[in-house]
């Protein structure tokens, strides 16, 4: 199929193209943020198993979506991402059923504990396929010139997406058990399949080599490297809050999460713009330092209010680390890896995710839950430090 022409497209025609693939992003991460604050309760309460296995079990999805990024992003080149978002939303869909019967196993606690296995298992390679698919879908839609728009576009859908599906599914949980939040998932897998299944495929010109993995990875890794730092602040809230308030004896984590998401949506709208006009270096580093602050003051909390105080400059801090990082790291390769790019540089934040789980349970064991928040702090600041390197650098040639 012809790939439709782009000729000087409103920027009302731009934002509905982007629209009508990001909703599988915006589906997708929604059923990766619903159960990230239950989940680890859940496995540790009501099943009894450590604060590591509960780490454990969310990090399986993180360690199968780091191992398929690659394959789904050369798939997504190769076959056109229609055909990738597709299956990805099978599974996505798949990984809630699994959970629904493991929530109903919860009095057999290894048989509960396979399925919730398995069930984050599909939604990891879920998550890489219909992420990376719709990414590469919204690039062909409108053009390489609008990537930046697209990436940046990507990055509201996801971690929105995940920001509000963590309280949300704290409030379906209880309001309905384990099945509440579960049961969308498999709805959104079903709901998303039959919409990329009715969507016009498109599919990229081959005309030129597509570049290997390795040399993929060594031109998008630093960038990778300082998503992947500053994704542990996301990761260390949005997966132990609640038990980190239970540990102070406070009440209102989900509010707490809530305003974590507040300050994601409002940067986005707020600094919207800032990656074009400054550059995604620049943006980054502001990024990853308010972050930090944010960080710091939840290791300090004496209060709830400074809690949520932190929390809000975590999001905000985080809100445009993604795009800023993600829109530099496909520019440099062709267009015809891009997404090989794509799903390369999101894997770094899947590798993140994935140790924030158990790394974080064997430190919460050793040095307490409040740790943690103080040694996501410092790996933040050395994204910063990284950033503002690669800054420097990327102005050198500039100066002559």
């Amino acid at each position: 199929m012809r790939m439709p022409q782009h000729s000087e497209p409103t920027r009302g025609q731009l934002n509905k193209r982007i629209l009508s693939v990001m909703i599988f992003t915006f589906f997708c991460y929604l059923s990766v943020g619903l159960p990230l604050a239950v989940l680890p309760g859940f496995v540790h309460h009501q099943l009894g198993y450590s604060p590591f296995i509960a780490g454990l079990i969310i990090s399986l999805q993180y360690f199968s979506t780091l191992m398929s990024r690659p394959h789904s992003g050369r798939l997504a080149d190769r076959f056109g991402p229609k055909k990738v978002v597709m299956l990805g939303m099978v599974l996505c869909g798949l990984s809630g059923g699994m959970t629904v019967i493991a929530g109903l196993s919860a009095s057999h606690p290894i048989s509960s504990l396979l399925l919730l296995a398995l069930g984050r298992l599909c939604l990891g390679i879920g998550e890489s396929f219909s992420s990376t698919g719709a990414t590469l879908w919204g690039m062909n839609l409108v053009g390489s010139v609008h990537t930046a728009r697209v990436i940046s576009w990507n990055g509201v859908a996801t971690y929105f997406a995940m920001a509000v599906g963590a309280p949300f599914g704290v409030a379906l949980n209880q309001w309905f058990g384990i099945s509440g939040f579960a049961g969308l998932i498999t709805l959104m897998g079903v709901v998303g399949f039959v919409l990329a299944r009715n969507k016009a495929s498109i599919t990229l010109s081959l005309s030129a080599p597509h570049l290997p993995f390795r040399q993929v990875l060594g031109l998008v890794s630093p960038y990778g490297v300082g998503l992947a730092l500053g994704t542990l602040g996301f990761g260390v809230i949005a997966t132990f809050i609640t038990l980190y308030f239970s540990s102070r004896g406070w009440q209102g984590a989900a509010t707490t999460l809530s305003l974590y998401s507040l300050g994601f949506v409002l940067s986005r709208f707020l600094f919207s713009n800032m990656i074009t006009r400054f550059g995604g270096l620049a943006v980054s580093l502001g990024c990853l330092l308010t972050e930090a602050v944010g960080l710091f003051m939840l290791w300090q909390a004496e209060t709830v209010l400074w809690a949520d105080i932190g929390a809000l400059l975590t999001g905000a801090g985080f809100s445009l680390v993604f795009p800023a990082l993600g829109v530099e790291a496909v520019r440099q390769v062709s267009e015809q890896s891009k997404g090989s790019a794509l799903g390369t540089y999101s894997a770094f934040l899947d590798l993140a995710l994935g140790l924030t789980g158990p790394v974080a349970g064997l430190l919460m064991n050793q040095s307490g839950i409040r740790s943690i928040y103080l040694a996501a702090a410092v790996m933040v600041c050395l994204g910063a430090l990284l950033v503002g390197t690669l800054l420097v650098r990327s102005r050198r040639p500039t100066v002559s």
